[in-house]
């Protein structure tokens, strides 16, 4: 009789897949390689650094999960960075399932954002994701199947002023994300960008420790006063987990999602007040 982890992947159809996570020894990127594993997929861990790479490919495949993971260092800032990870991803199988995750962040005032800042944001999170889709995209036309999930924001819809150069990224992203899915018309291979909220990655919950130690209170009133004091609006009032987000990339990168296409995939806890 199958069991739970059987059904799971006959409906994904990601078994002995091969998925690239870029970004993924940590926050987002890292539950979402978790996730393609636990699917039974094989899974690309990507990092800037060896160690940290091989740490987490060591622990998802000491999991007993139904897949398995290996590593490929590359630093996708660069042209360069990108093309060498490219080659080395060639070079262990056709990609099933692109997750173009890479991206920086970080709170700044508008007016104290100088040029060579903006440059570099647009180098990191737009370029990163225009060369790593033209690599890989084409070869998913050729074959008539593929997935690619961009991994944007919400504040790609709404903007931030408090991280103006982030946002205006991930509205590129997002935009990106729909022109590429026009490449696709015909077959079987999808784009659709996914919008994540605040998510409580591991830098979010440094974030909150100080707050919480700044102001003698626990982190839980730390992360309840955030909320009402920076998203009025969200209607989950709490950061999102990894997790969550990674369930909901795990979904557009399987054959259940295949009638989804050009579509940006709200992950945010209700932070938008509209429903389309």
């Amino acid at each position: 009789m199958a069991g739970a982890g059987d059904a799971l992947s006959a409906l994904f159809g990601l078994q002995d897949k091969f998925v690239l996570v870029t970004g993924s020894t940590q926050g987002i990127g890292k539950a979402t390689a978790k996730a393609f594993v636990a699917a039974g997929a094989k899974v690309i861990v990507n990092g800037r650094r060896q160690d940290t790479v091989d740490s987490t490919v060591a622990e998802l495949n000491s999991a007993g999960l139904a897949g398995s993971a290996v590593g490929v260092v590359g630093d996708l800032s660069t042209a360069e960075g990108i093309a060498s990870l490219a080659r080395q991803v060639d070079d262990i199988g056709a990609l099933a399932v692109l997750v173009s995750n890479v991206g920086i962040f970080e709170v700044k005032d508008f007016f104290a954002i100088p040029d060579a800042e903006w440059q570099r944001y647009f180098d990191v999170n737009v370029m990163s994701t225009v060369r790593i889709c033209r690599h890989f995209l084409g070869p998913m036309l050729q074959r008539g199947a593929g997935r690619i999930i961009i991994v944007s924001s919400e504040c790609g819809v709404r903007g931030l002023h408090t991280m103006a150069h982030y946002a205006m990224t991930k509205a590129a992203q997002i935009n990106l994300s729909r022109s590429l899915a026009e490449l696709t018309r015909s077959t079987n291979v999808t784009v659709n960008a996914v919008l994540p909220g605040p998510t409580l990655t591991e830098g979010v919950v440094e974030y909150l420790r100080g707050v919480a130690e700044a102001r003698s209170v626990t982190r839980e009133q730390a992360q309840a006063d955030y909320f009402k004091e920076n998203e009025p609006t969200s209607l989950l009032q709490r950061f999102l987990t990894p997790e969550e987000v990674a369930n909901t990339i795990l979904f557009l990168g399987s054959q259940a999602a295949s009638g989804i296409n050009g579509s940006a995939q709200r992950v945010e806890g209700g932070i938008i007040a509209t429903a389309a």
